[in-house]
């Protein structure tokens, strides 16, 4: 293998490959990149892949010889990213493509790989459905229930996103079990699932949060509105765009019927100003975190005020209040105040209802307007009076 290519180009494209590689392989092969030099195409790949996530990504490069190598990630990234950005990169191998020079204006550096034939190939989907979806509307159902899906791996399907296709329209849903985020894009698909495509006319799947924050990271640098290619089969997910590629393996069993979560009605709505709630919320939250995260909301009709407040024992308390169009009776209710902030800063509307039954039952955060938007539902935190 022999090749010149741009240095910035080159430490990029490590960076992104770079975080589908295993913190703790299983395997010694998998803490390495795949290079692959082509020289019909003059074209650099990447490949990093720990059995569940991989990335590819390719770059241009003069390539005079082809060939493929692994070389270990973080050596190489390290490497590559304190050279000179003015001065291009040579990389050279021996006959067996094990012993790799790494040469630049300001040295040379010798490093030892592994056979390119010991790394795992990505799974490629072949026969399962293909799908073709905007780019933005992806992004957006992303950013909107990423952050409330679990952390905890023993609750391995609640740490994923759980994405619908039917007809062109995409369902995206996230729950920790504490709340849940829900979000409908229309006209999301570039043509209808039909029935010929898969089994019925709509497609579910549930992939890791892992995989699907590098999903989020593609298309937030997407450049023009060319659709992504989503191909699923049974247990796998590829999603394609321009000259990179994310695989993923998809989470098994039945997501959780969350649409029945959402109560069907509401005594009690407040509308305010988003970003003065999310502004009052952060201030009171100094104190609130210093004791249990805990933030309490009351309402009184009649001044057309609601009041925020926190009490952090032996440490002190303040509350604030801000103007609300209120319906309904007084009440008080009270929520993990990074809960509710993490909901508020995924809208992008300006005006947010509340809506709530009693102080122990969901309540849901939405746009005020009754436009299509982000479903945000948040269980109370029980308190003693």
């Amino acid at each position: 293998m022999k090749l010149v290519c741009s240095q910035a180009e080159f430490n990029s494209a490590l960076q992104l490959v770079s975080r589908a590689v295993a913190s703790r392989p299983t395997h010694p092969v998998l803490a390495n990149v795949l290079l692959t030099a082509d020289a019909g195409t003059d074209r650099l790949s990447l490949t990093g892949f720990d059995l569940n996530l991989g990335i590819q990504t390719s770059l241009p490069a003069s390539v005079d010889t082809s060939g493929a190598v692994t070389l270990p990630a973080r050596l190489l990234g390290e490497i590559v990213s304190k050279l000179s950005s003015d001065s291009p990169v040579a990389l050279s191998s021996d006959a067996n493509d094990e012993q790799v020079e790494l040469t630049s204006s300001s040295g040379s550096y010798q490093m030892r790989g592994m056979s390119a034939d010991d790394f795992p190939e990505l799974p490629l989907v072949e026969n399962g459905t293909a799908l073709r979806v905007d780019p933005s509307s992806l992004l957006r159902a992303l950013r909107s229930t990423l952050f409330a899906s679990s952390a905890d791996e023993a609750k391995q399907l609640l740490t994923g996103v759980h994405l619908r296709f039917n007809q062109k329209t995409l369902e995206a849903a996230s729950t920790d079990g504490h709340r849940l985020a829900m979000l409908t894009v229309e006209d999301a698909l570039q043509a209808e699932i039909s029935s010929e495509d898969s089994d019925s006319a709509e497609l579910a799947v549930t992939l890791p949060s892992r995989s699907l924050r590098e999903v989020e990271r593609l298309m937030a640098s997407w450049k023009g509105n060319d659709p992504v290619s989503l191909f699923c089969e049974r247990g796998q997910v590829v999603v394609l765009a321009a000259d990179q590629m994310v695989t993923s393996r998809t989470l098994e069993g039945t997501y959780p019927n969350y649409r029945q979560l959402i109560p069907e009605g509401f005594s009690r709505t407040f509308d305010l100003d988003r970003r003065a709630f999310i502004s009052a919320l952060e201030r009171i939250a100094v104190l609130a975190d210093q004791h249990n995260n805990v933030v309490r909301i009351a309402c009184e009709p009649t001044t057309g005020l609601i009041q925020i407040s926190a009490d952090a024992q032996d440490v002190g308390s303040g509350s604030e209040s801000l103007p609300a169009e209120i319906n309904g009776e007084a009440i008080q209710i009270a929520f993990n105040v990074r809960y509710v902030l993490d909901g508020l800063k995924a809208m992008d509307c300006d005006r947010v209802r509340l809506s709530c039954n009693a102080p122990t039952t969901p309540a849901i955060l939405t746009p005020s307007n009754d436009e299509p938007g982000l479903t945000y539902l948040v269980m109370p935190v029980q308190i003693r009076s």
